[in-house]
């Protein structure tokens, strides 16, 4: 029998290859997808964290650390007798804060300093009670008669510290674009919520600067962003003509929402009850510069921002109407998230091809 020529052997050979390097090529293509889904999903259950939180108790009951069961939230006679003050941490216009002990723990304690605000005070505890969730820091307990707030600690303070925690040997690992994105998400997730609350929808008014809604959150152990100063939160009910008003005073510059700048002019003295009320479309204005922040200057940063422009330029519409609301914000982020990290994991792929 006749044999055939070598060179139709390898002729064959050459042709069979790269089929071989396609399919071997398709297959990582669909694994490196397969990884990618399951990392976002992770990303989405725990870092991102889904609305239910498995950590979180009946109302009225609390639970934190390694403990397994719920314990009621503690009563006066409770913190009278099982809390200890460490050493003052913080005071504001409203309330001063100690750091404090409770069975070995390290808790905050809460207390009323001005009489006069007192009302803000119980207001701030009002929503403590009703808004408890993964996004607002944890209630322990209080005492509505001796004025007094027990919550959870967090040793990494607010969110003013960020940049200075970041630069911290511990914590440089964390200093990405992707996990400052991933805070940006945890604060419009908070926005998010309050602006659809189990109470209605609520403003946050204690932003009248950065600095000042920095204050308001704290940065979790896990590098999350949770809630921590309600004493300022309005409700708007549209159904019934209920705007909202943050504060009495005049308030100024460009961080501030335009409707909330008085409208009448340098030669008009400002009047309280002449200033139009405004609603919750305040904060979404807002977002910009608290996730410009959020952002900081780091390998990365840059891309992000382009990628946001377009919502962020949404934000910044003079008319609140024309603003997106804020889950259309965070649908945005989230997006870009997705993006961003499927590009990071595909270019050796797109080489490969």
């Amino acid at each position: 029998m006749e044999k055939k020529p070598h060179f139709v052997r390898r002729e064959f050979l050459s042709r069979d290859v790269p089929s071989i390097s396609l399919a071997l090529l398709l297959a990582t293509v669909l694994l490196l997808n397969a990884l990618l889904y399951l990392y976002l999903n992770k990303f989405y259950s725990s870092l991102g964290r889904v609305e239910t939180d498995p950590g979180l108790c009946p109302f009225g009951y609390f639970k934190f650390g390694a403990v397994k069961n719920c314990s009621p939230w503690l009563s006066c006679e409770a913190i009278n007798r099982e809390v200890r003050k460490l050493k003052c941490v913080g005071e504001g216009a409203v309330k001063k804060v100690f750091l404090s002990e409770w069975k070995e723990k390290k808790v905050v304690l809460s207390q009323l300093t001005n009489s006069e605000l007192k009302e803000d005070f119980l207001h701030g505890l009002k929503m403590l009670k009703a808004l408890q969730s993964k996004h607002v820091v944890r209630l322990l307990g209080y005492c509505e008669q001796q004025f007094t707030i027990l919550t959870e600690y967090h040793p990494l303070g607010s969110l003013r510290g960020l940049n200075e925690t970041l630069h911290i040997p511990k914590y440089k690992g964390m200093n990405t674009w992707h996990r400052r994105l991933m805070l940006a998400i945890d604060y419009v997730s908070v926005i998010q919520y309050l602006h659809t609350s189990p109470l209605g929808t609520l403003v946050m008014c204690d932003s009248n600067d950065l600095d000042k809604v920095l204050s308001q959150y704290l940065l979790t152990s896990d590098f999350h962003v949770v809630v921590n100063d309600l004493d300022a939160l309005p409700l708007v009910n549209r159904s019934a003509g209920r705007l909202v008003k943050c504060g009495h005073r005049e308030l100024q510059g460009e961080f501030v929402a335009p409707e909330q700048r008085w409208p009448y002019g340098e030669d008009v003295p400002f009047q309280d009850d002449l200033m139009p009320p405004y609603d919750e479309k305040t904060d979404i204005w807002k977002i910009p510069d608290v996730s410009n922040f959020f952002l900081g200057h780091v390998e990365g940063s840059d891309i992000v921002r382009l990628h946001l422009f377009d919502i962020h330029a949404a934000c910044k519409k003079k008319d609140p109407a024309e603003r997106p609301s804020a889950q259309e914000v965070l649908d945005t982020y989230r997006k870009v998230l997705t993006l961003l990290i499927r590009e990071a994991a595909m270019p050796g792929t797109r080489e490969m091809l």
